[in-house]
């Protein structure tokens, strides 16, 4: 089982996934790691990234959830369908975690984070870029404003019920 801990900076993708994946036993990878160095360099420069830039990358994330041993989680913010398509197209299917708030949430909370190379700059090019699940695909959207606890609590739901043999689809 594959799951994705998807959504803009800031949003807990890190955080929350390596919560549940403690929680559930499972694995879990920062996508960040996987970025080409270009790529951060680009990102610490506040220059978008752009379809050309994230695919190398995000056929790195599918190839290493492919080769992943058990449930596997992985934070990486699939923005869009197209790129949630060349994750599958590596991985087979995956469960999308959609961490959601409104820009300015999350705006403040980039602002207050140390020792990233994502500047708060780059937050409108993602939230322009961000595509939300379609009924299409296996996943959860979890509002973030509200308690860490709830939210962890909201995604380890979803994943024991995937982890179960339930086949949920978006809501």
């Amino acid at each position: 089982m594959h799951f994705i801990f998807m959504g803009v900076s800031g949003c807990g993708k890190s955080t929350v996934g390596k919560a549940v994946a403690n929680i559930c036993g499972m694995s879990f990878i920062d996508g960040d790691d996987l970025h080409p160095q270009s790529n951060i360099e680009k990102m610490s420069r506040g220059a978008p990234l752009n379809d050309q830039d994230r695919a190398p990358w995000l056929k790195a994330v599918g190839q290493c959830l492919d080769q992943a041993l058990g449930p596997t989680g992985i934070g990486c913010s699939a923005l869009k369908y197209s790129y949630r398509d060349i994750i599958r197209a590596q991985a087979g299917p995956v469960h999308f975690l959609h961490l959601y708030a409104d820009q300015d949430v999350l705006a403040e909370r980039v602002k207050n984070r140390a020792d990233h190379f994502m500047p708060t700059t780059l937050l409108d090019s993602q939230y322009q870029t961000l595509e939300n699940l379609r009924d299409t695909e296996l996943g959860l959207v979890i509002n973030i404003d509200q308690a860490f606890d709830q939210v962890v609590a909201d995604a380890i739901r979803y994943v024991r019920s995937v982890l179960m043999g339930a086949q949920p689809r978006v809501t």
